[in-house]
């Protein structure tokens, strides 16, 4: 009789104890923020000795140390390497860390478990993020920045020029070309024929000439010669009139014949433009290149991050299976 009323009793306490508890939350969260904490210190270590390793291998002399090309690759190699070790060790220590769940079917604690890794990466991600946003917005735009920068000092190089001569000019008062880009170029139109002066009566007369040409009011100055280069750089060619002008202004200044003034000021004015459009090529080429540069280090961050979400969540799995055993 006794035993037969006992029997219940077993049977209530072995299904209670079958039966999960509410109460207890499927997320430990101290586990996750340990695995996130983990996981951000060793990215920190793996990238901090991957930059010194990646500074030793550059060299600052020509031809020595590894080629642009194979630090690039050897940077996509060792950020891969940093999301597998960091990402993995992220994960195992959430799963591990975790509370033990009773009364929980296994499906059910795999799938825990892959969360807890998964959360672990992701808040350690963000963390990352949060603490390096300049650093990550510079790798993804500083390509287009340096290839825009390029790009606008192509472009104003003549303006500075321009402005650089007529500073100087005017504080000075002096016919200086100016130290600008575009001084070594009005430097060469001016330079003199001295094989041409043979005799000291050449030599008297190009005095004279240059006292002339000292006045202000007599001929242009370098300054004035750059404005009429610049003008004639934005519309693409040099008009008859400025090289007829020009072509006076030098035959008095060095003392060659107008024929061979007009002829120097059009070599001259061609070889600027030639300057001017390999500079521009130049530019275009290294701002693709920058663009080109910041895609595939975008597109591999984003592929090292999916590797580190996949590698935590399994990690964590390995964890959790090692912390019910």
């Amino acid at each position: 009789m006794n035993t037969a009323m006992e029997r219940p009793t077993l049977d209530q306490s072995n299904n209670a104890a079958a039966v999960p508890t509410h109460s207890a939350s499927a997320v430990s969260w101290g586990a996750i923020l340990a695995g996130a904490a983990g996981a951000a210190a060793m990215s920190l270590i793996l990238l901090i000795l991957g930059t010194g390793l990646g500074l030793s291998s550059v060299s600052p002399w020509a031809h020595s140390g590894v080629s642009a090309k194979a630090l690039g690759v050897s940077t996509i190699l060792w950020v891969t390497f940093t999301a597998l070790i960091a990402s993995g060790l992220g994960g195992y220590l959430a799963g591990r860390l975790r509370t033990r769940w009773l009364g929980v079917h296994s499906d059910e604690v795999h799938f825990r478990d892959t969360a807890h890794g998964f959360l672990a990466w992701a808040v350690a991600s963000l963390a990352t993020a949060a603490l390096l946003t300049s650093v990550i917005g510079s790798i993804v735009s500083g390509g287009v920045q340096t290839g825009a920068s390029v790009a606008g000092s192509v472009a104003t190089t003549a303006t500075a020029a321009a402005a650089g001569n007529d500073a100087q000019g005017s504080d000075s008062g002096t016919a200086d070309s100016g130290p600008g880009p575009m001084g070594y170029f009005i430097d060469t139109l001016f330079r003199k024929d001295y094989s041409a002066q043979t005799s000291s009566l050449d030599v008297v007369a190009d005095v004279t000439a240059s006292a002339a040409i000292a006045e202000p009011s007599s001929t242009a100055s370098p300054s004035e010669v750059t404005r009429i280069f610049v003008k004639s750089l934005s519309i693409g060619t040099l008009p008859a009139d400025d090289v007829r002008y020009l072509g006076q202004v030098i035959a008095r200044r060095t003392g060659i014949s107008q024929q061979d003034a007009e002829r120097r000021v059009s070599d001259t004015f061609a070889r600027v433009r030639t300057e001017l459009g390999n500079a521009e090529a130049s530019a275009k080429e290294a701002a693709d290149k920058a663009r080109k540069a910041s895609a595939y280090t975008a597109l591999w961050l984003f592929i090292s991050l999916l590797i580190g979400a996949f590698v935590a969540s399994l990690s964590a799995t390995f964890g959790g299976r090692q912390r019910d055993a």
